[in-house]
């Protein structure tokens, strides 16, 4: 007899942040990643709200790998009242200890700004989600996995985890829930982020296979890169860098502390050291990318290309800044260089300052090296955004957007299709998550090509599944937190900020004071037949 078996879809579904999926039998509830989520204000904001299950009855937490996105809510968990087991590689647990309390200390800054201006307002203040030391001390809770063997993790619970190709540490993880009187147990696979073919510093993607069911992340789904390979992707950086080279000039690259920017790092040290480049200086202006750094140098013999990394971070030319005042010195130098700074998509951090110092030069050109999730300032740029807002100051763009899609930590569809096939059979049922709608659509029709293809669903958030009969069954459930229309779309927020620049250009370019008038008029008139109605 089968025990009674759910699924529930608490993130990263219909979008790609805020993974996290509850198992749940009877007797024990186990969670697969507790991941924040990033995007537009509507998605961020369910990072504020109470968990849509008890802390304090989860039984334990198994971690796929670091990313904020993943992890970014385990001092929340631990906040409320979660005092179980933290499963995770130790390559994870390593990063955890310097992105989980970095990631505090950034929402206590921001919400100091924010409660400064909410002052000015006449506004409530708020609370940050959790602070610097309540990551330290969720800190506690990690306990450190092999990759390859069994661990019993939960009554009626074990995993295994498999070496996921993404990151330094990153996994898929493999589930098995006991049943009743003899029977097989349940076997399930939750991908985690899996890495594409060609990676630098990480090896190909492993994991079981036959299986009852896949829950496989989408990001690239509708993406062919068609044969990527190192030598070919160092070649367009080198095209994109002498493009960029100006004399008084920058290049700046929003880059994810960990991996992206020590991947970006050997490339431009070995374009350097080949004459493809001349010497150009490379700021890594980021604290978190620092610290990142040392425990990628202290990982170095399990990693591809370790030596490689260790040189390009022990080079001259390269400058690590640790303090803000490092970081605004960058601003006097007038030769032409490179900044490298987090956070990957824009929406915080040092990158949004030295956005603002140069979006408006036309002698500067920012290169986007990573996926920009709908509703961030990143994908606002790269959409051909002509003035944009930071903190609070209308900026025009004038700087070149440039794109470089091929230091991406996540397979495209090929490559997941064909991860896929290796785990075949899979006999009950494919989860498609971690995706906006085009990617998963793409994925979800070619998957259907597949020999003995397995049913694809695409869950929406709070989604819940009954995994006990020989297909997956949709429950109803409690009204979701945020509908599938607003997940990985742009919100009302992105869609205001765009009037207020197009009211300030149209209010600019009318011809005389009369003009102006009549437009402010208009807008006036229009919203009070709006209140009215």
């Amino acid at each position: 007899m089968h025990l009674s078996l759910r699924l529930h879809f608490y993130g990263a579904a219909r979008t790609v942040t805020g993974s996290c999926f509850l198992l749940e039998t009877d007797a024990t509830r186990v969670l697969v990643d507790c991941g924040m989520f990033q995007g537009s204000k509507t998605e961020r904001e369910l990072n504020y709200q109470h968990f849509p299950f008890r802390a304090a009855g989860i039984s334990a937490l198994c971690l796929t790998h670091a990313h904020i996105d993943h992890s970014g809510l385990v001092p929340k968990l631990v906040k409320a009242g979660f005092d179980g087991p933290i499963y995770a590689t130790a390559g994870t647990v390593d990063l955890a200890s310097i992105m989980l309390p970095d990631s505090g200390y950034i929402q206590e800054a921001e919400v100091n700004q924010l409660n400064r201006r909410n002052s000015r307002r006449g506004l409530e203040t708020v609370s940050p989600i959790y602070t610097q030391e309540d990551a330290i001390e969720s800190l506690e809770q990690f306990q450190p996995v092999a990759y390859g063997q069994w661990r019993d993790v939960a009554p009626g619970f074990r995993a295994r985890y498999w070496n996921a190709g993404h990151l330094l540490g990153s996994a898929s993880i493999e589930i098995e829930v006991a049943s009743e009187g003899g029977e097989k147990p349940t076997r399930l696979l939750f991908s985690g982020d899996i890495g594409p073919d060609h990676k630098l510093l990480q090896p190909d993607p492993d994991g079981p296979r036959d299986l009852d069911y896949v829950i496989l992340e989408s990001t690239y789904g509708d993406t062919d890169r068609d044969a990527t390979t190192i030598e070919r992707r160092r070649r367009m950086l080198r095209d994109e860098v002498r493009a960029a080279m100006h004399p008084s000039g920058v290049l700046l690259i929003p880059s994810f502390a960990v991996e992206r920017t020590q991947e970006l790092l050997v490339d431009l040290m070995e374009l350097m050291e080949a004459g493809e480049l001349p010497d150009i200086p490379v700021f890594i202006d980021s604290p978190l990318a620092s610290k990142a750094s040392a425990i990628f140098k202290r990982h170095a013999k399990h990693l591809r290309n370790g030596s490689d990394l260790v040189q390009a971070l022990e080079s001259r030319w390269v400058r690590f800044t640790e303090t803000v005042e490092q970081s605004k010195s960058i601003d006097r130098i007038h030769s032409f260089h490179i900044i490298i700074a987090a956070s990957g998509m824009c929406e915080a951090g040092r990158i949004r300052h030295h956005l603002k110092a140069w979006l408006w030069r036309d002698e500067a050109t920012v290169l986007f090296v990573g996926f920009q999730a709908q509703g961030t300032l990143g994908r606002i740029l790269q959409d051909g955004a002509s003035k944009v807002r930071i903190h609070g100051d209308e900026i025009k763009v004038r700087a070149r957007m440039r794109t470089l899609d091929l230091y991406s930590g996540h397979a495209d569809q090929p490559e997941l299709k064909a991860w896929l096939t290796e785990r075949l059979p899979v006999r009950r049922g494919v989860f498609l998550v971690h995706g906006e709608d085009p990617a998963l659509k793409a994925l979800q029709s070619s998957l259907a090509d597949l020999e003995h293809a397995p049913d694809t669903l695409i869950p929406e958030i709070d989604d819940v599944f009954d995994l006990t009969g020989d297909r997956a069954v949709r429950i109803d459930r409690a009204q979701p937190r945020m509908p599938g229309s607003s997940a990985g779309h742009r919100d009302w927020h992105n869609d205001y900020a765009e009037m207020l620049l197009e009211i300030n250009d149209a209010v600019e370019a009318a011809a005389d004071r009369k003009s102006k008038g009549v437009i402010i008029r208009r807008i006036r008139d229009a919203l009070k037949g709006e209140t009215m109605d």
